[in-house]
């Protein structure tokens, strides 16, 4: 009893200091985030994913260029579990119809995969220098076929490819936010501060940006690499595409804030006491509005994501050797292989997923935004 007493007590001298003002602004919009149910199922789905995006390697049963060129489209192998055997699955015997070149797939009994948990297999690196071959799950002899959600047109391992290609497709979505972040905040900071003629311009600058049709401006900009560049230099040349193109609806955002900011009380008698102009934007202005900025960076990467994906499922984006997202649904263009192997279009439900995940994170950030609303 007493300590409900307590507790209710407390909760009444939190809501106190709230009401006052005394919390400090992180605590007001962590609790109000709290609140957004949706918002905290995304954080919890993402969450793990970014993490083993990051361990791609650790999570995946294989590489994502191992292949089993005897297996194409083989379909994903269930699970079992026995005394004799622990987790196993049964391997797969082919045949090729002679006339319409089908393949098809019968579960071969006498072919059974032992599987475990950290296990031997391809060498992998982690965080860049450090190399393991040890894997979560996967085949316990190396090498053997194992396809929990099925493989592709060369044999490979579909789920593990999905993991590799993540770590792509999220960071990309990461990265090219964070150069449009500073795109946006310099250039809408400039136009939102200074205002008059320089504002002229840079308005109409990011207003003719905004009116190219977005698809054909990637395409056009898309095609213009080199075809010899490698997977890197491809990826990084997508991200500065895409940030080139992604700042404006922030700097627009950003330019508002400042041009409702540059009259407040606080920033004149930052003038009065002799701040420099960057210390009146950084230091003053761009804190007071810095929780808006994060709910539009939050709404922003998965725009990111689905742009990469698009590109790299129209051809025009990272190309073979890479794999992302995108790459793997290029895969699934050919209606004939999705009818015969649908498990193709599971890299379109991850971006699915993740894209939602995303969205409610950012609607929850939003929301609490302005805690003292």
């Amino acid at each position: 009893m007493a300590t409900g007493t307590q507790h209710e007590a407390q909760e009444e001298v939190v809501k106190s200091l709230r009401d006052h003002g005394a919390l400090p602004q992180w605590r007001l919009m962590w609790r109000q985030f709290r609140r957004h149910r949706l918002a905290l199922i995304g954080l919890i789905v993402l969450i793990p994913i970014y993490f083993m995006a990051v361990f791609a390697g650790f999570f995946a049963p294989a590489s994502a260029d191992t292949a089993h060129t005897e297996l194409p489209y083989a379909p994903p192998q269930r699970v079992h579990v026995s005394a004799e055997h622990g987790m196993f699955v049964y391997g797969y015997s082919s045949t090729r119809n002679q006339e319409t070149f089908e393949q098809t797939f019968t579960v071969d009994k006498s072919k059974i995969v032992d599987i475990g948990w950290f296990v031997r297999g391809d060498e992998y690196s982690i965080l860049g220098p450090i190399k393991s071959n040890i894997h979560l799950i996967g085949p316990a002899k190396a090498g053997e076929a194992f396809f929990l959600v099925g493989a592709d047109q060369s044999g490979r391992d579909l789920l593990s490819r999905l993991i590799h290609g993540a770590r792509v497709s999220l960071s990309i979505g990461l990265v090219g936010v964070f150069a449009s972040f500073v795109l946006g905040m310099l250039i809408g900071g400039i136009s939102g501060y200074v205002g008059g003629r320089v504002d002229n311009i840079i308005q109409r600058i990011i207003e003719f940006i905004m009116s190219v049709p977005t698809l054909p401006l990637w395409m056009a900009l898309s095609a213009a690499l080199p075809g010899s560049w490698g997977p890197l230099t491809r990826y990084f040349a997508i991200t500065v595409i895409l940030s080139l193109i992604g700042w404006t609806g922030l700097a627009r955002d950003v330019r508002g804030r400042f041009l409702s900011l540059r009259e407040e009380d606080f920033v004149m008698a930052a003038r009065l006491d002799g701040v420099s102009r960057t210390g009146i934007i950084f230091g003053h202005m761009v804190p007071s509005f810095a929780s808006h900025i994060i709910a539009s960076i939050s709404m922003a990467v998965p725009r990111m994501i689905l742009a990469e994906t698009s590109l790299s499922f129209l051809g025009l984006g990272l190309q073979p050797p890479a794999v992302s997202w995108g790459v793997l649904l290029e895969g699934a263009q050919n209606i004939r292989a999705v009818a015969t192997a649908p498990w193709l279009l599971t890299p379109g439900l991850a971006v699915v997923v993740v894209v939602l995940a995303m969205n409610f994170v950012g609607d929850g950030l939003r929301d609490a935004a302005d805690p003292y609303k």
